[in-house]
Parts: structure tokens; sequence; C-alpha cells
């Protein structure tokens, strides 16, 4: 499939899928939204709740890395000790890599080797990529994931249901709900009733937040 690096409303870079029509991050801005729905309130969300100083996180959809990226400022700048884990099928290739421009969008042009590493690195096994942030890249399908209990926070950030309905299936939502701690939060940028009702149908409680510029809500559930 045909894929381009693109530029979103915000100067920020994603990829373009025109055969699809949708593309990694929001067309409004890939960074604001990755602020807005995963560190606001997702990351930020669960750091106030006070309960530990190191956190695990699973991001379902890896991609370019800015989430990881954004996290990874995040943990520095909040001394929280992350553990992230990226599940990611199709990786994305090295040259389009080398064209995304987060570090510079970011103002974060010196933690730029950072953000190489986190796409440098072998996948399947755990690296330290700073002080306070560790990943680990799974190369698998959303549907091979089978985990219990591991983790504290989920960016559910898959490809949109208009064109991967099987992505936000109450399946989908039962593996993420068992992958959670008790009190686990997931955060997503969707807010369809169908999403919403696949979620609350596996036991998560759900509240609709406002949404990122260009969209008027989110969706964040609780275990």
């Amino acid at each position: 499939m045909k894929r381009e690096v693109v530029i979103t409303g915000d100067g920020s870079s994603t990829i373009h899928l025109p055969e699809w029509d949708e593309q990694y991050h929001s067309k409004h801005g890939a960074i604001q939204e990755a602020y807005h729905v995963f560190i606001k309130h997702g990351l930020q969300h669960v750091y106030d709740l006070g309960n530990t100083k190191k956190i695990a996180i699973l991001e379902i959809g890896f991609g370019t890395g800015l989430n990881a990226f954004i996290s990874l400022l995040e943990a520095d700048k909040l001394k929280l000790s992350i553990d992230y884990f990226g599940v990611e099928a199709y990786p994305v290739a090295k040259d389009e890599i080398e064209q995304l421009n987060y570090p510079k969008q970011l103002q974060a042009s010196k933690d730029e080797e950072f953000f190489k590493k986190l796409h440098a690195v072998g996948w399947n096994e755990s690296h330290e990529i700073s002080n306070y942030f560790s990943l680990t890249k799974q190369n698998r399908f959303f549907s091979e994931i089978n985990d219990k209990a591991l983790y504290n926070l989920i960016y559910f950030d898959a490809f949109g249901a208009r064109v991967q309905p099987e992505l936000w299936t109450e399946k989908i939502f039962q593996k993420m709900f068992d992958a959670l701690i008790d009190g686990g939060v997931l955060v997503t940028y969707a807010a369809k009733g169908s999403v919403r009702r696949a979620m609350q149908a596996v036991g998560f409680q759900v509240e609709k937040l406002p949404g990122p510029p260009g969209k008027r809500e989110m969706l964040r559930a609780t275990k």
C-alpha cells in the first residue's frame, strides 16, 4: 500500500495512506492530538492519581513513535519511570522515519538521539532508552495480545474503525481489559457509539471527554 509523509495542521508530520484516505495521526495536528489524547487525558491523569512512581504503558499501534517519544520527554519532566510496550505489525520504514520532524517541532532537538534510538533498537526485547524510559517493541498483531494485568495505561491508537473495524470490537477490548491492572486506564481518540458500547460490554467504565482540535469528543475507559 502506498504511503507518504505529509505535514499536519500544527506543522508536525504524519504518514498518509492514500488508498484508505487515512493517516497515522490527526490531519489537524499530529503533536496536538498526541498531547491532548494520550498525555493530558492518559499519562498525566494516571500520574495525578498518585499511586506509583513507575508505570507500564501498552501502545496499540507504535507507528511513527510519536506517542512513545512524547512519553519519554514527559517521563523525564515528571521523574516518572515508564516501561513502554509498543505493538506494531507493520513497522515504519527507515526512510519514512528520517522524514519525521517531531524533535524539531517539539523543540526537543537535543533529544533527537532518543527518537532515533526508539526506532533503531531491536524488536521483542527490552531496551533502556533514557534514565526514566525503557522500550519493548513487539512485532505482532493486536489479536495476538494475551497479557494479563500488566499495564497501568493503554494508548489505543489503531487505525480508525472506518478502515479497520475489526480492531474496535468487544473481542479486542476484552484483551485490553484483561491486560490492564485494576484501576488501569485506556485512552483513545475515538468516540463512536459502537466503540463506547464495546468497551462497556467487557466491563470498562467509559467517559466522554473533549476531543483534540478537529474532533468533538474522545474516550477514556477505566478498569
